[in-house]
């Protein structure tokens, strides 16, 4: 094999990193995919090419080259288009030999499929985040006895906005739906906040790139970016597609910062405001997260007891483990750190919100 350059060494670090992130996360068939990648991937193939000549950030924080990838080779197991990758994909297990010549066969077969998929960004909506979620939206709902809007960013394809309409059980106790068909059961550590209704009198989201859970594109799009070696998770995510196909799409396709300057131009007299994320705030541009973070000062500058403004977010603070959860209340802008949780969703760490912080 000819001498790497350096741009095609910063492609094989960054399917290095991914293969770290996804056993890190609980996938080692994805990570042994990403490092037979980073070892052996050539430019044998048009695939192999394209990849190796990425030009933008191949890496989890940019392009997610890897993610690009392998969710394209999911997508064709999820088609029943390849039987010889089909038969190296998860329950069934062969070495990495016969793993790598099934994923290089895909590349040629099926080169137009694979180079048009990958011009497409990966898009998840991990709907186990609304268990991190979850007792924030309790907290907001307990400390100020009011119903909630709820406006959330990078919404995806809404699962996280029908939050209130999963079962979840948490450590011994259990709230929400006991009919709802999507269970949400993360290791759960801390005191448990206190189980109430909730009341929800609107909710919106908007992303760049919705997907409409009632369209069957979009579904097989959101369920080939989840990691064939977790099949919990793609039951879960179709209970949940289900279920927000049933309600409608609630998602619209909007730049986030206008969509929540709109937003936030509305008063909800008698209820809360409550803006929300999960890992998605830091896709957006440095420029527009202070933009952002302007326009929800300014608004919580102008909220009253009558229509006060929270905002909910769980993402990546250079802190570890997990995400951060923090929560900041409006009229006055006390802002805590309530907890942290693992970036699917598996396991809480809760602190919840200090009456003297």
């Amino acid at each position: 094999m000819p001498e790497e350059g350096q741009a095609e060494r910063i492609i094989r670090s960054a399917f290095r990193d991914q293969a770290k992130s996804c056993e890190e996360l609980g996938s080692p068939f994805m990570a042994r995919l990403c490092r037979l990648a980073a070892e052996r991937l050539d430019r044998g193939s048009g695939v192999g090419r394209r990849i190796l000549d990425w030009s933008g950030d191949p890496s989890s924080k940019g392009d997610a080259v890897a993610l690009r990838l392998f969710g394209t080779l999911h997508c064709m197991v999820l088609l029943n288009r390849d039987p010889a990758i089909q038969a190296c994909y998860p329950p069934n297990r062969v070495d990495d030999d016969l793993l790598w010549t099934a994923c290089e066969s895909a590349f040629e077969k099926h080169a137009d499929f694979i180079l048009d998929r990958l011009r497409l960004a990966p898009q998840t909506n991990e709907v186990r985040r609304s268990a991190a979620l979850l007792p924030g939206f309790l907290t907001i709902a307990r400390l100020f006895g009011k119903p909630l809007v709820l406006s959330e960013i990078g919404a995806s394809a809404g699962l996280n906005l029908h939050w209130d309409n999963y079962r979840y059980q948490l450590s011994s106790d259990h709230w929400g739906d006991d009919t709802a068909a999507v269970l949400i059961a993360p290791d759960w550590s801390g005191e448990i906040p206190p189980f109430e209704p909730v009341e929800i009198m609107e909710r919106a989201g908007c992303d760049l790139n919705p997907l409409d859970p009632a369209k069957e594109e979009d579904r097989l799009r959101l369920l080939s970016y989840i990691w064939a070696d977790q099949q919990d998770r793609l039951d879960r995510t179709r209970k949940a597609l289900e279920r927000a196909a049933a309600a409608g799409s609630l998602v619209e396709r909007a730049d986030a910062i206008e969509w929540l300057e709109h937003r936030l131009a509305r008063r909800f007299s008698g209820a809360v405001h409550v803006v929300y994320h999960s890992i998605a705030w830091q896709y957006l541009p440095k420029a527009a997260q202070a933009e952002g973070d302007a326009l929800l000062a300014a608004a919580g500058a102008a909220a009253t007891e009558d229509a006060p403004v929270a905002r909910l977010q769980m993402e990546a603070d250079g802190q570890a483990p997990g995400a951060g959860l923090s929560l900041q209340l409006w009229p006055g802008g006390a802002k805590q750190l309530i907890g942290r949780a693992d970036f699917h969703g598996r396991w809480v760490a809760w602190d919840g919100w200090s009456e003297k912080g």
